[in-house]
């Protein structure tokens, strides 16, 4: 039934990307027409794209953990408790609508082809399907540059120890560089979903279950601040700090680590 739920969700993504996709796509080439530079489609400038993408997807996907707009259409990916590549098909309907797009826009602007920006975002996207799976132990030397199913694994989980970690696509080194790398420990078994788990393999509720919780949140809302940090604030915030957050959860596990 949850590889079902996966294979719902993987095909409606399809289906909105088709129906809005192009919103997206328009965008690139609208905005390409203001670019600073003019790139060729030569080598350097290629593998200089495929890093330049891969950056800009680590930023998208940190984002789209820390801020509760972006995590509405995120959180789908995340809503399955087991881990196995069904799971990489577990994709949101509302990306496009929740405006996931704009965080590469900069390369456009840049100067690298929309084409060539997009080509690379869909070689990250296929990279990501093989490392959903819990059958592949760690890869030696390949740990330290790539991302493989032992940092995406920790990705998943709901562990404090591992939440809101391993935000790489096809490379690594941005979460080591940025400081959000966390190993994978063999003594601390992960447990994966999200805080608070769903509890239905309804394809409906799965793909807008967050955008129905802002929306009565910001109906609820008393105040200007209080719609900003419903819409914007971390996953989770509340403005008596009542609920949980990443940073609520994993303050008393490092608190217990430091005793």
């Amino acid at each position: 039934r949850d590889s079902l739920a996966s294979l719902s969700m993987g095909f409606g993504n399809q289906v909105f990307g088709i129906a809005v996709g192009g919103f997206a796509v328009a965008t690139y080439f609208w905005v390409y027409q203001f670019r600073l530079f003019t790139l060729p489609w030569t080598w350097p400038v290629m593998v200089a794209c495929f890093f330049a993408e891969d950056l800009a997807y680590y930023w998208f996907h940190r984002i789209a953990h820390e801020r509760r707009w972006f995590w509405a259409s995120h959180v789908v990916h995340h809503s399955s408790q087991h881990y196995n590549l069904t799971t990489a098909l577990r994709q949101t309907w509302t990306g496009t609508l929740g405006l996931s797009f704009i965080f590469w826009l900069p390369l456009v602007l840049i100067g690298f082809p929309p084409l060539m920006v997009l080509m690379f975002s869909a070689i990250s996207l296929v990279y990501q399907f093989w490392i959903h799976t819990e059958t592949i132990g760690r890869l030696g030397p390949l740990e330290w540059v790539m991302n493989t199913p032992s940092h995406h694994r920790v990705h998943h989980a709901i562990n404090a120890k591992y939440l809101d970690a391993n935000y790489a696509g096809v490379l690594i080194i941005w979460d080591r560089m940025f400081g959000s790398f966390v190993p994978e420990d063999d003594k601390e078994p992960i447990r994966y979903g999200i805080i608070s788990q769903l509890g239905t393999f309804n394809p409906i509720r799965v793909a807008f279950h967050e955008w129905l919780g802002i929306f009565r949140d910001v109906r609820g809302a008393k105040s200007m601040r209080e719609v900003i940090g419903y819409m914007f604030g971390p996953p989770g915030w509340s403005p008596d700090g009542s609920r949980k957050t990443s940073r609520s959860i994993k303050q008393p596990w490092a608190a217990q680590q430091q005793s």
